[in-house]
C-alpha cells in the first residue's frame, strides 16, 4: 500500500502551488499550515534545498467527525500535501493517504471516515 497520492505537473512551482490550493478548496479543504522546507533548512542548518512546501490541509467537517470518533486523532491532523520542485520545470504534488496513516488506529468508524477524506484528497490531486 502506498502512503501518498501523487501527480507530476509540467508547470513551474508557483503555478503548481496555486493549482493545488484551488483543487483542495474545491474538495472542501483549507490550508491551515504552511511549512517552507527550503527556507527552514537554510535558516536552521545552512543547507540549500529545492523548493519544497508542506501544506496542512483541513476539511473542518471531516476533521470534526474524526475527532468525535477518536479523541487523539488530532495528532495525525492536518492532512499534509507536499509541493516540490522537480527537474526541467516540473513539479510534484503529493498528498497523504489517510487510509494508510490510520492503519495504526483500531477504530472501524475512523477507517470509514479516513476513506472519505482519502477520496477527496485523491480527487484534488487527480484534478491538477
Amino acid at each position: 500500500m502506498t502512503y501518498v497520492f501523487s501527480k507530476t505537473l509540467d508547470v513551474p512551482f508557483d503555478e503548481a502551488v496555486a493549482r493545488t490550493r484551488e483543487a483542495l478548496a474545491k474538495e472542501g479543504f483549507g490550508v491551515i499550515t504552511e511549512i517552507d522546507i527550503q527556507k527552514t533548512l537554510k535558516a536552521k542548518i545552512g543547507v540549500d534545498f529545492r523548493r519544497y512546501l508542506i501544506l496542512g490541509a483541513c476539511n473542518p467537517g471531516l476533521a470534526y467527525e474524526a475527532l468525535k470518533l477518536e479523541a487523539n486523532v488530532g495528532a495525525m491532523l492536518p492532512c499534509n500535501v507536499v509541493v516540490q520542485e522537480g527537474d526541467n520545470g516540473r513539479t510534484e504534488v503529493s498528498a497523504i493517504d489517510p487510509v494508510a496513516s490510520m492503519q495504526a488506529i483500531d477504530n472501524p468508524g475512523l477507517k470509514v471516515a479516513a476513506r472519505t477524506v482519502a477520496d477527496k484528497l485523491q480527487a484534488a490531486i487527480s484534478s491538477l
